[in-house]
């Protein structure tokens, strides 16, 4: 009878020893079962964001350049992380190493690696100098031969003479001057007068020569 109270006693022992452990457990593995790590690398920057880790347990981050310096380290953190941080600058690909320490067990625990490449650089257009134009040389000047004008003849003058043009006079010949010009009637005229002259004079030696015979 003994016996057998002793033994229930112990079997419940048992059995709330088990029922305790399998609670632990529980409380342990349920916020355990989501552990979210998500992270990313560019050229120039990485960004760490952990979630729904345990808090009850001691969790601890590491990140750094592989073969370089620690970006960030944190030996505690509750159920959640988050970072975001600058590379140094690079010109070849390097290495990104985050090493994650879960407390409620390795499976949730991280060792990656991820490459960032080196950045491109925008092409440097060389600064644009304003184009000098080109010296000009004057311009030699060209020697022309100088054009010979021929010397004007001159034509030859015809000899004038002094002597009148005589005109011919359409008007009948009579005692009066046509003109007192130089005329085709001129001589003529030139008679005429001489011969009155003559005449007169005759008249007058005859008149005389009748005086004196009076």
């Amino acid at each position: 009878m003994q016996m057998t109270r002793q033994g229930r006693r112990r079997s419940g022992v048992i059995a709330g020893a088990g029922m305790a452990a399998l609670i632990g457990s529980a409380v342990l593995a349920a916020p355990a079962s989501a552990h979210n790590s998500d992270w990313s690398v560019t050229c120039s920057s990485v960004s760490v964001h952990l979630t729904a880790y345990n808090g009850r347990v001691t969790n601890s981050v590491t990140l750094s350049v592989d073969g370089g310096a620690v970006l960030t380290q944190q030996n505690s953190f509750g159920d959640h992380f988050d970072f975001t941080g600058a590379l140094p600058e690079h010109t070849a690909a390097i290495k990104v190493h985050l090493v994650v320490t879960a407390g409620d067990g390795k499976q949730y625990s991280r060792d990656e690696y991820k490459t960032s490449e080196p950045c491109e650089k925008p092409p440097t257009t060389p600064p644009t100098t304003p184009s000098t134009p080109p010296p000009t040389t004057p311009a030699t000047p060209t020697t022309s031969a100088p054009t010979t004008t021929p010397p004007t003849t001159t034509p030859a003058t015809t000899p004038t003479t002094n002597a009148p043009v005589v005109q011919a006079s359409t008007s009948p010949a009579s005692g009066d001057l046509a003109e007192t010009g130089s005329s085709s009637a001129t001589p003529m005229i030139a008679g005429i007068a001489a011969a009155v002259v003559a005449a007169g004079a005759g008249l007058l030696v005859l008149n005389r020569r009748r005086g004196t015979h009076r």
